[in-house]
């Protein structure tokens, strides 16, 4: 879904498409693997790719079940994954013309806006003398600049949006050829797989789009400048008639049905928890200071820590001191907004929203209760309050719901996710899920002892660190079963907090005190 800078094991030596340069070109069925040359004859179906005997050997040697690619070609009915990955492409094609809809009319509508700020000036400029022509000219060639700057950064992105489209429009073509020409099943088989990692990388551009700042609609408007009306008196100490700014708001691009990944992996037993493993690759001492409030992994894969000094916390994703970011006041928990964006919260009424890449502050939300917990979904943010309300609002801090939940500990940890709520008592030793309008879906208490950080794996269970026990239990979706991944003996102890990179399937642990991070592996073969 999102860009990260890492891979998974299993696929760490296979090349990758960037989707802004791929231009598609009439389809070709490979039987062969592209790294080595040897004939596909395997499958894995912890990674869902078809592999060599070399693959295997370098890549693939720990994954279980690699089975013959042959007999899970015979297995599967290509039919439903040729429809799911073409109903993908259907879905993607009319998003990406909505899109060049709205943006076209959005130009078209500020381009009378445009004209009427320049007669706007003309008027001013009759009404004072020669003296301000120069300022004319200068706020005239400040709008042309910053209209002209918009309308092409407008243009340039529709007509990449019109390039993905014509990609979109060759792929579903070939998807079609698939079956209309007398390809052998393995063919069609390996046919489906190969458009359907064009179809993924696609998939995450248009994910990518929804937070993109290109996709808003833009608007400029002009300040007149107060001092206009006394201008035959202080004429010398006006430095501007006014100033064009670029206001922009989100366009609504909900899209009919979420695109996922499902072709063929439907068709699959879906992974459940029995079969789910956890590894630890490496553990190390970073330089985060002591006790840890928070931890989470941004989209391109580094990572987020609030310490107990309040102070967040940026990691390469080699787990190095990257930097501190620059937010004042002491911080509680965080979570990601979009790939520059996240929201802070404090043991006060405050949460701020923070772009990363210019390190400011962009908003303040003030609540009227302290504000523990935050988690961020569908355009809004799950805030606990105290240790009885999680409160749902938007990006500029309206409510959109306030749920009253029973808790004995603070709702410092808690996830959003799918329309669910699911939060951890600490004293009351459980784990809930609750639906948006407050109704309990399941609570999960067996085993836990102290539970804090949780998060979700890409199938939607629940992993949760138990703070006291040293323990990771894994709650499956639904609250019906549960299993322990790891247990204090394996020298992991105290865990605090714990993330997942969804891409990547790996993740981290850390410790309450902050002398460790754990990088951990999922499988669920």
């Amino acid at each position: 879904m999102f860009k990260s800078s890492q891979r998974s094991n299993g696929t760490h030596d296979h090349k990758t498409i960037d989707v802004t340069s791929y231009q598609l070109s009439k389809p070709t069925i490979k039987t062969e693997c592209d790294i080595h040359g040897q004939q596909l004859n395997l499958y894995c179906p912890s990674h869902l790719i078809p592999c060599c005997d070399e693959c295997f050997s370098k890549s693939h040697s720990k994954c279980k079940e690699i089975k013959s690619l042959i007999s899970e070609v015979e297995k599967t009915n290509i039919e439903k994954p040729l429809k799911s990955v073409e109903a993908d492409i259907i879905s993607m094609m009319k998003f990406l013309e909505k899109l060049v809809n709205t943006k076209s009319k959005n130009i078209k509508t500020v381009e009378q806006k445009y004209l009427g700020i320049k007669e706007s000036v003309k008027e001013i400029r009759k009404e004072i003398n020669k003296q301000l022509d120069n300022l004319e000219i200068k706020l005239c060639q400040e709008t042309d600049t910053i209209w002209n700057q918009e309308k092409s950064k407008a243009t340039n992105f529709i007509s990449e949006i019109e390039r993905k489209r014509e990609s979109l429009k060759e792929m579903n073509e070939n998807i079609r050829s698939i079956t209309e020409h007398n390809n052998s099943k393995l063919q069609s088989f390996l046919g489906v797989y190969q458009i359907e990692l064009q179809v993924h990388q696609f998939q995450r551009y248009i994910d990518n789009l929804e937070n993109d700042e290109r996709a808003k609609a833009v608007d400029i408007t002009m300040k007149q400048n107060d001092e206009i009306e006394g201008i035959l008196s202080k004429l010398e100490s006006i430095t501007s008639l006014g100033e064009v700014m670029v206001v922009k708001t989100a366009i609504d691009l909900k899209r009919e049905t979420a695109i996922k990944r499902k072709a063929q992996v439907e068709s699959r037993q879906q992974s459940n928890i029995n079969n789910m493993t956890i590894n630890i690759e490496t553990k190390i001492q970073p330089e985060i200071g002591e006790l840890i409030r928070d931890m989470i992994c941004l989209m391109d894969g580094r990572i987020i820590v609030v310490n107990g000094d309040g102070k967040v916390i940026l990691l390469s994703t080699d787990c190095k001191l990257q930097k501190y970011l620059p937010v004042s006041d002491v911080a509680w928990s965080v979570t990601q907004i979009n790939q520059n964006t996240i929201a802070i919260t404090y043991p006060g009424t405050d949460i701020k929203i923070f772009n990363m890449e210019k390190e400011t502050v962009t908003k303040f939300i003030k609540l009227d209760k302290t504000s523990y917990g935050i988690s961020f979904s569908n355009n809004y943010l799950a805030v606990g309050l105290n240790d009885d309300e999680i409160r749902i609002i938007d990006l500029e801090g309206n409510t959109k719901n306030t749920i009253q939940v029973q808790s004995r500990s603070n709702l410092y940890n808690l996830v959003y996710y799918n329309d669910r709520l699911i939060y951890s008592d600490l004293n009351g030793r459980s784990v809930t899920c609750i639906d948006t309008s407050g109704k309990q879906i399941w609570q999960y208490k067996e085993d836990l002892t102290g539970p804090t950080g949780l998060c979700t794996d890409v199938h939607g269970n629940i992993i949760v660190a138990d703070h006291v026990s040293g323990k990771i239990i894994v709650i499956s979706n639904d609250g019906q079963n549960s299993k322990e991944l790891i247990r204090r003996e394996k020298g992991l102890y105290s865990s605090k907090c714990i993330c997942v990179n969804h891409i990547e399937s790996s993740g981290y642990i850390c410790e309450y005190l902050g002398t460790y991070l754990a990088k951990f592996n999922l499988s669920y073969g």
